[in-house]
């Protein structure tokens, strides 16, 4: 099981496989935190909320880059078995403008492992200030929220589903419950989890259909075609994928996440050091990118599915870049240009 590390805050911990478990936190803002450090703005756990990080990528504007490195990983094995086909159809359908949409479906898919127990903790705080924030900027769209777990073939359980609720109270509680627990091996039963949570029952007609996929591991290698599956199933059902990529995530892992956003029009989220929440998180394989908050990260994009237009991140919101951007883009060698806006 992987520990939280200490970086610019203090913690002392105690979670007892995350349910009716104690839990004392002396807790210092990080260097560079924007947030409330009020008590007011922190829940009766004491883990503050909007404290994750992360950075954002879409493969889908940056395609030739995405192509670039496919190819550099073509011997990676396990990886899953789309075919060029199917990688350049996605692009030509996510890479333009999208049609507004009138009602909101979120699911949550989380490894619960041993070694997710930082983020399942702090994911339990920012989920009922998400759910706030969308409602109050879109009152006029409903929402329905759902859960799918997962850990590994011989844990206490492989999957576990709450299916869509709009009572989002109901759905926290739901949440709050839930511990982490099992693994030990690398990788996990990503690609049955994927499956359970494309097959719950989504809205049909004009809705954003987001999933949020939150890991640290990937699947097993001899499971490729299944969770290939998968993410073919969820192109199908027009569910977008957006993996938030955890501590621990190698290159497999990276790989399949961004293949499955990619080919559903979703874009790869991954957790970064500066919030000091757990182990060190891998630097994605691309080549600049922006960093904000992971609440107004999850949040942005729900707006650009509902809107249907691609919205930057405030300036308010950047806590620094990856590379060396400026006014959205990269300069890369050769005249080439990634977008990270």
């Amino acid at each position: 099981m992987r520990l939280s590390r200490s970086l610019a805050f203090t913690t002392l911990l105690t979670l007892a496989a995350g349910c009716g478990s104690s839990e004392q936190f002396s807790w210092i803002a990080p260097e560079g935190y924007t947030g409330d450090t009020s008590s007011s703005d922190r829940p009766s756990s004491g883990i503050p909320g909007g404290l994750l990080t992360a950075g954002a990528w879409d493969d889908n504007r940056n395609f030739a880059l995405f192509e670039a490195y496919l190819a550099t990983h073509a011997s990676l094995a396990g990886q899953p078995e789309l075919t060029a086909a199917e990688r350049e159809a996605a692009h030509e359908d996510f890479s333009g403008a999208r049609e507004p949409q009138g009602a909101l479906d979120i699911a949550l898919l989380v490894d619960t492992t041993g070694s997710m127990g930082d983020e399942l903790a702090y994911l339990k705080v920012e989920l009922g200030a998400i759910a706030t924030r969308l409602a109050e900027e879109f009152p006029n769209v409903p929402q329905r929220w759902a859960l799918v777990l997962y850990r590994d073939e011989g844990d206490a359980y492989v999957t576990r589903s709450v299916d869509f609720t709009a009572d989002v109270a109901a759905f926290q509680a739901e949440l709050d419950a839930q511990g982490y627990d099992g693994g030990g091996d690398t990788p996990e039963a990503a690609d049955q989890g994927l499956a359970e949570a494309v097959a719950l029952s989504w809205s049909a007609g004009s809705v954003a259909r987001l999933m949020f996929w939150v890991a640290d591991a990937p699947h097993h290698e001899e499971r490729a075609e299944a969770i290939t599956d998968a993410m073919r199933v969820a192109r199908n059902r027009d569910v977008h994928i957006y993996p938030v990529a955890a501590s621990g995530v190698d290159e497999l892992a990276e790989l399949s996440m961004r293949s499955a956003a990619q080919l559903t029009g979703g874009r790869y989220l991954f957790l970064t050091d500066d919030s000091g929440v757990g182990e060190t998180h891998k630097e994605p394989t691309i080549p600049c990118y922006f960093v904000t908050r992971l609440d107004h990260a999850m949040l942005r994009m729900a707006a650009i599915e509902l809107s249907g237009r691609y919205r930057e991140p405030a300036a308010a919101e950047l806590i620094r870049t990856g590379g060396d951007p400026a006014d959205g883009r990269c300069e890369l060698a050769g005249g080439q240009q990634a977008i990270i806006f």
